[in-house]
């Protein structure tokens, strides 16, 4: 098949969890016979800190074509998506795969103008995030839900909860397939050592976009309140959201034991969840948390806030608290900061289950299984 995904930033990247689920499905799509581009955002190609690359035309096989994109807030998406819509339009594709509740609002183009069929993932209710909460932002990406209902061949969802949301709010069905994870290497600590003298179990962490609907905050102000040797580490960089972020260096300004690394990712970003003693993830709002998958694939001990994307990842194999409840994360990190017993059984068991539930081979597999119908 001839295959076009939209909708992500660009790849490679780990600038958020739609770019991770691009790029694993298309290379996979790729190296099992099939044709794959992927229509970036205009910019610069960050492999990792020391290399950039401005012209990257291919990638494991994955062809890469640039697209036009104003690079403002509240206008990246839109843009990128109109324009990378119609160069594919203009394709050899046979599936357009859209990533992503706004870029979906681009839909009637291709399904009016062509004969191409259309597959949209859902990877959350983004018209709830906070950034995007007040204005025109919101009701567009709206707009795109509502063309995705409407106009989609098919819809693929990444919780149980979306599923039912899709068939309450347009009485329509969609497909439950969710993200996979790799089975990393653990490594011991040296750049986290020599950077901000970080050892095995030394620390909590938290790692993701630094957005309000993670709930960065709570856990700032629960971790304060505990008596505790751990440090705190916040590792992940601002999305359209500085304020945001400096709200949260505020809080922690009297704090030496609360660490903000900035966006991480190669070896660093391994060495953090390698050495972690437990990764808490207290969001508010989530689509599928690649970041949580990621953390149990390490074998971490794992605390989340109890909305239904986060307990149905975990399940028995972890801990959750109740969703903004400062108290109860408090009291939760201080069971866990006190009990190591506790944390050593969840830390075994979480690889194994993690693993053998979520495949991004199987994802893969399922997902042509759906273009072909």
């Amino acid at each position: 098949m001839r295959i076009a995904m939209i909708g992500h930033k660009r790849i490679p990247s780990r600038e958020g969890g739609v770019e991770i689920v691009v790029e694993e499905l298309s290379t996979r799509m790729v190296s099992l016979g099939h044709e794959v581009t992927c229509y970036n955002r205009s910019g610069k190609h960050v492999l990792n800190k020391d290399e950039k690359i401005k012209n990257l035309e291919e990638y494991k096989g994955v062809k890469l074509k640039k697209v036009l994109t104003i690079d403002k807030k509240g206008l990246a998406a839109m843009t990128s998506s109109f324009f990378g819509t119609l160069k594919i339009l203009f394709s050899k594709a046979e599936v357009v795969h859209y990533h992503a509740e706004g870029p979906c609002a681009m839909i009637p183009i291709i399904k009016f103008l062509s004969r191409k069929k259309v597959v949209a993932t859902i990877h959350g209710l983004d018209w709830q995030r906070a950034k995007w909460k007040n204005g025109f932002a919101s009701k567009y990406i709206k707009f795109g839900e509502k063309m995705a209902a409407k106009y989609a061949d098919e819809i693929i969802v990444l919780s149980e909860n979306v599923k039912e949301y899709f068939r309450r709010t347009y009485n329509r069905d969609t497909h439950f397939i969710p993200n996979g994870v790799n089975k990393p290497e653990i490594i011991k600590s040296k750049i986290i050592k020599k950077k901000y003298s970080l050892d095995k179990d030394d620390y909590f962490l938290f790692l993701g976009r630094m957005v309000p609907e993670k709930g960065i905050h709570y856990l700032i102000e629960a971790y304060k309140n505990i008596l505790t040797e751990k440090k705190l580490v916040i590792a992940g960089g601002a999305s359209d959201t500085d304020s945001y972020y400096e709200e949260l260096k505020e809080m922690a300004k009297d704090n030496e034991n609360i660490i903000f690394t900035g966006f991480v990712q190669g070896k660093e970003l391994e060495e953090l969840y390698s050495n972690a003693y437990v990764y808490v993830l207290p969001s508010d709002l989530e689509g599928m948390p690649l970041s949580l998958l990621e953390a149990m694939s390490y074998g971490n001990c794992c605390l989340t806030s109890d909305i239904d994307e986060c307990s149905e990842v975990i399940e028995n194999k972890g801990i959750t608290f109740r969703k903004s409840d400062i108290k109860d994360l408090m009291e939760k990190l201080q069971n866990l900061s006190d009990d190591s017993k506790k944390v050593a059984k969840y830390q075994k068991n979480a690889q194994v289950f993690i693993l053998k539930k979520y495949n991004w081979d199987e994802v893969a597999k399922k997902t042509l299984k759906l273009y072909s119908k």
